[in-house]
């Protein structure tokens, strides 16, 4: 009886720091900044913060649902890029037009990614690799590799104006959290996606259209990378096809599994997610505030990822 108990509390005690670990720590972390970091609840600094974490919480909710498949996007910093590089040649047609174009460009990356996976049956991150690379480099074509200045008021008002005094990005992420949370807890799309994730034979097994949920999910995973892109250009009122975007994909990794989903799939925790976001974006401005190495900060990052790697696969064997 009491080597089961010594047993079983381990498993217990993972399974509570798997799933609440990201807001104890945002929480440590937070009163560790209340004390010791000057204006840090400031409205002016918790804007910024808002407005810093935004698009990697965009990205996020989309690498959250490849994840959740099992699979894995490398593109979605390419996609980010290859919006930015739309959005001055079309902002001449009407900011509607610029908008779908970007849009379109992330709907196009995401279906060839989605076939590669699903139909040609490639490794999720080899065949998200190749736009990866390619993906940025034809954005730097598209744009000439010139960094293009962003005049239009009404699209700059995306990423620089406020909606009941928050800013109009916030609301945006904020939005898209609660359609992705909807979809993957209330829809049969949902329910499909995490059973892939979880036994895809199985789900093969029981009729259910594999490859087509597979599709859609890299699709809408490049089209949330999309927004991030544009939303980004609005914000910095500038495209740089060579800099958007860049690396993103590892910050919307590591929110993604710092806040709870399993890289083995089968689960999607989207509020998790955002906690994971919200806490690198902490652990960066709370380094930088304090004058730390930017490798310092990168090395903190690695520990947190591995941490949070190893309770979750812990928890998985138990």
């Amino acid at each position: 009886m009491t080597g089961e108990a010594v047993t079983a509390r381990p498993g217990l005690d993972l399974t509570r720091l798997s799933k609440y670990g990201v807001y104890l720590a945002i929480a440590l972390l937070g009163l560790y900044n209340i004390f010791f970091t000057p204006y840090f609840l400031t409205w002016s600094n918790l804007r910024i913060q808002l407005i810093q974490v935004a698009p990697v919480v965009i990205v996020a909710l989309g690498m959250a649902l490849v994840i959740g498949t099992e699979g894995i996007d490398l593109s979605v910093g390419s996609v980010m890029a290859l919006a930015a590089a739309f959005i001055p040649l079309y902002l001449g047609y009407g900011v509607v037009a610029a908008i779908l174009v970007s849009l379109a460009a992330g709907v196009v990356v995401g279906l060839i990614n989605g076939v590669l996976v699903a139909k040609v049956g490639l490794q999720p991150i080899v065949a998200t690799l190749a736009l990866f690379v390619g993906g940025r480099g034809l954005a730097v074509v598209i744009s000439k590799g010139r960094l293009r200045d962003i005049h239009d008021s009404n699209f700059l008002y995306l990423g620089s104006g406020d909606l009941f005094g928050i800013p109009v990005l916030v609301w945006i992420a904020a939005l898209l959290v609660a359609v992705v949370a909807f979809v993957v807890r209330r829809t049969v799309f949902g329910r499909r996606l995490l059973a892939i994730g979880g036994n895809r034979p199985a789900t093969e097994l029981a009729g259910v259209p594999v490859q087509r949920v597979l599709i859609t999910v890299y699709v809408v995973c490049s089209v949330l990378a999309s927004i991030a892109g544009l939303l980004s250009v609005s914000r910095i009122q500038s495209s740089d096809a060579s800099s958007v975007g860049l690396l993103i994909e590892l910050s919307a990794i590591t929110a993604v599994v710092v806040g709870g989903t399993p890289l083995t799939g089968g689960k999607v925790r989207v509020v998790g997610t955002v906690a994971g976001a919200l806490l690198m974006q902490l652990v960066i401005a709370t380094m930088i505030k304090h004058n730390l190495r930017p490798s310092t900060t990168e090395m903190v990052q690695a520990v947190i990822i591995l941490i949070a790697v190893y309770v979750a696969r812990e928890r998985k064997t138990r």
